[in-house]
């Protein structure tokens, strides 16, 4: 089961801070995000062992993907952001190492909102 917590309402330009708690083994973790009309799309993964990392190259250089895998969690760092970064910020766990696609990842926490007003 994992858990997406951190959204909210912040300026452009402004920080969050979103976590993922999982329970239970859990392989790369990565972060999507959807937009009202529009596909779910790729943010960010993380691989469980080395913490290697992959990013969309819309997020390369604001946002920063860790996790703590003494507490099962982890972590998106969101800086610079922009009204364009307005979604649902899913979490989710795949056996694939650092896959981007959806498709491959098997399980799904509940979104949490981040809005950026302009």
């Amino acid at each position: 089961q994992l858990q997406a917590s951190g959204g909210g309402l912040v300026q452009a330009g402004g920080s969050l801070r979103l976590s993922c708690a999982a329970s239970g083994r859990t392989f790369t973790m990565g972060w999507f995000r959807q937009a009202p009309g529009e596909e779910r799309e790729f943010v960010a993964a993380i691989t469980l062992t080395n913490s290697r990392t992959n990013y969309a190259d819309s997020v390369k250089g604001r946002f920063t993907i860790s996790r703590d895998n003494a507490k099962n969690t982890t972590y998106l760092q969101l800086n610079s952001l922009k009204p364009e970064d307005t979604a649902v910020y899913y979490c989710a766990a795949t056996p694939f190492e650092l896959a981007s696609t959806a498709s491959y990842y098997s399980f799904w926490g509940h979104g949490t909102q981040v809005t950026v007003s302009s």
